[in-house]
């Protein structure tokens, strides 16, 4: 699969963190790009304990992201967006917790964020807007030029909203 990079336009992110959004577990990845190669940086997940309550769980998410924030030299964040079909809406109603603190990091950094749907990030990294978990991890390991598939899902998730935060460019956050 070829990948058109624009290079050396001053419009257009280098660097973007892109974000899959969990209250008890979020992931979470930094790609670069340079010159005509995209870089992983860093990957992983912030988590909170379930037992904890909803507060101490949301600020130690918000410490993470912040943490992640102030290591990189990040121009924008690239975050998944709710989905508008929970089958529970205590679930959306916490995501939504979620998301918030994950956007007052990127806001108080002074961070652009594109939201964007998992059909979206699907379509295109892949290609198919209802690709599967191994599609996709597939796809992320091919585009990102990573030894294996990326583990867990969270980490893998959030590097496809990172490359789908580059790949938009152009106006790539669409903010």
């Amino acid at each position: 699969m070829g990948t058109q990079l624009v290079v050396d336009r001053p419009d257009v992110a280098q660097c973007i963190l892109g974000i899959d959004p969990g209250l008890n577990t979020t992931g979470y990845a930094v790609i670069r790009r340079d010159g005509g190669s995209l870089l992983l940086i860093e990957a992983g997940v912030i988590r909170s304990r379930a037992r904890d309550p909803l507060g101490a769980r949301l600020k130690e998410l918000s410490d993470g992201v912040r943490e992640v924030i102030a290591a990189h030299p990040i121009d924008a964040m690239a975050l998944e967006q709710l989905f508008s079909h929970y089958e529970r809406p205590r679930t959306a109603i916490l995501m939504g917790h979620a998301r918030g603190v994950i956007c007052l990091a990127a806001g108080e950094a002074g961070l652009p964020i594109a939201n964007y749907e998992p059909t979206r990030v699907k379509k295109v990294i892949t290609g198919n807007g209802r690709a599967s978990k191994t599609q996709m991890q597939q796809a992320v390991k091919l585009q990102l030029g990573l030894e294996k598939v990326p583990e867990p899902n969270d980490v893998a998730d959030a590097m496809a909203i990172a490359l789908t935060g580059h790949y938009l460019t152009g106006n790539p956050l669409n903010v």
